[in-house]
């Protein structure tokens, strides 16, 4: 029941941040839906090989380059899924930054139980 909620809520942020930033088009419900699930397999499979891969210049920006590997994620997410397009790689950090904090308060809500 969480993953579900986790799913409609990242689903909910991507529709938000594409009514927000421009730059940034998701066209309609269910490709935002389908874009969340992208999104999340994305983060499973390729972003701790990145984190892995990225690890010492990481270090030396004190996490900071974690805002520039999210990004990355969101990027390719993207390109994965029609019909979802970023114009411009700062722009998916912006993203990258909206999606933290939508993960970071739907944590601490299911947290709560």
């Amino acid at each position: 029941m969480k993953l579900l909620f986790r799913w409609m809520v990242n689903a909910a942020a991507l529709l938000g941040i594409a009514y927000v930033l421009p730059g940034f088009q998701l066209d309609g419900i269910l490709l935002a839906i389908l874009a969340a699930l992208v999104l999340g397999l994305v983060n499973a499979l390729v972003r701790p090989l990145l984190v892995v891969l990225t690890l010492p210049i990481t270090v030396m920006t004190l996490g900071l380059f974690l805002l520039v590997v999210n990004g990355l994620v969101i990027w390719l997410a993207s390109s994965l899924v029609p019909g979802f397009s970023i114009d411009s790689f700062f722009t998916a950090m912006l993203a990258a930054i909206f999606m933290w904090v939508v993960g970071w308060i739907t944590s601490w809500l299911l947290k709560t139980e």
